[in-house]
């Protein structure tokens, strides 16, 4: 079958972009929208050097702008891993309504107050009781369903889950055989997570003695980069492998064997954000500077599946994230650009 006959270009009048001054990687999108209907978007610096920036900017899906605030720009120890807004609003940590939280991950886990006119850091969570050195944050997650919970991963082999508004460790796992590239929430209490030793692991925190391994790549000890877990279908989720041009999508019901593979990028895939709306649609994005849109059909045809729409970007994606408060955007950062895609 003909590609071209399947593929929509995501076309370019519906975008707005944002050009910064350094390389772009972490970004999170608010999960709500303020009085006048413009949503919050968080953006990190890529520098090699301990100073890096976080820029939170103001979307106005009516004019497709995108106005940064340069009141509420701040420096952050090494670049961000991950950035992500508060899930839902308004928590209890939070002395005002108009104010958001925001977590990033670097060295620490970090919590910042976003106000209208200024940040101010809350919190910094650290777990060594050792050494004033810590390992490296790779990721982390925030539960959506029990928002005190923050579960991160590093590259100590561990994942730390917190609670934030006590500012405790809940528990920490022994989570894999290498790093810990990266987490996700399923349910208040179960999570899975991916690792350079190449599986897939899911964990439940009323049994911390045991995980179940969901999948494992193919050539051993090939690296599992990213994990997205499907919030409209919990038996869903995602992963890519390193320097591989797929997605592979599990089904927790049937371990082992991937239920579908994408595998229509040109160039490895860096980024995966199921969407929020809708169980069957899942967005991807790599180094052939393509976002590609999937639908995943009931059951795969013999010659695999062809993305629904594609969206070239100038250069390499780094990053992707499809918004929870306005579905009908996606995020991608590339070089030192981020830009708002409408689907």
């Amino acid at each position: 079958m003909d590609n071209s006959s399947q593929e929509s270009q995501l076309r370019s009048d519906n975008s707005a972009t944002y050009d910064s001054t350094y390389p772009l990687y972490a970004m999170a999108l608010s999960s709500s929208s303020t009085s006048s209907n413009h949503q919050r978007i968080a953006v990190g610096s890529f520098i090699e050097e301990y100073t890096n920036r976080v820029d939170i900017l103001s979307f106005n899906p009516e004019t497709l702008t995108l106005r940064p605030n340069p009141s509420l720009s701040f420096d952050h120890p090494y670049p961000p891993t991950k950035l992500m807004f508060h899930p839902s609003t308004p928590s209890s940590l939070l002395r005002h309504s108009a104010v958001d939280l925001l977590a990033t991950s670097g060295d620490y886990l970090r919590l910042w107050e976003v106000r209208e006119s200024s940040v101010e850091a809350l919190s910094l969570f650290n777990n060594s009781k050792t050494s004033e050195f810590c390992a490296p944050l790779t990721s982390f997650d925030w539960n959506d369903i029990d928002p005190k919970r923050i579960g991160t991963s590093s590259i100590d082999t561990t994942c730390t889950i917190w609670d934030i508004e006590k500012g405790v460790v809940e528990t920490q796992l022994i989570a894999h055989d290498k790093e810990v590239y990266d987490i996700a929430w399923g349910e208040a209490r179960v999570f899975a997570s991916v690792s350079a030793d190449g599986s897939v692991r899911i964990f439940d925190l009323r049994d911390k003695e045991h995980s179940t391994i969901i999948y494992e790549s193919p050539q051993p000890d090939t690296p599992l980069l990213r994990l997205a877990w499907n919030k409209q279908d919990l038996r869903y989720m995602a992963t890519i492998l390193m320097d591989s041009n797929k997605v592979v999508i599990l089904d927790i019901r049937s371990p082992t064997m991937p239920v579908a593979e994408l595998e229509r990028h040109r160039g490895s895939v860096s980024a995966i954000a199921w969407a929020p709306q809708s169980s069957r649609h899942i967005c991807s994005a790599g180094d052939d500077a393509q976002a590609l849109i999937w639908e995943l059909p009931t059951v795969a045809g013999p010659n695999g599946i062809d993305p629904m729409s594609v969206y070239s970007a100038a250069s390499e994606i780094n990053q992707l994230q499809w918004s929870v408060a306005q579905p009908d955007w996606i995020a991608i950062a590339f070089a030192n650009k981020m830009q708002l895609l409408r689907v």
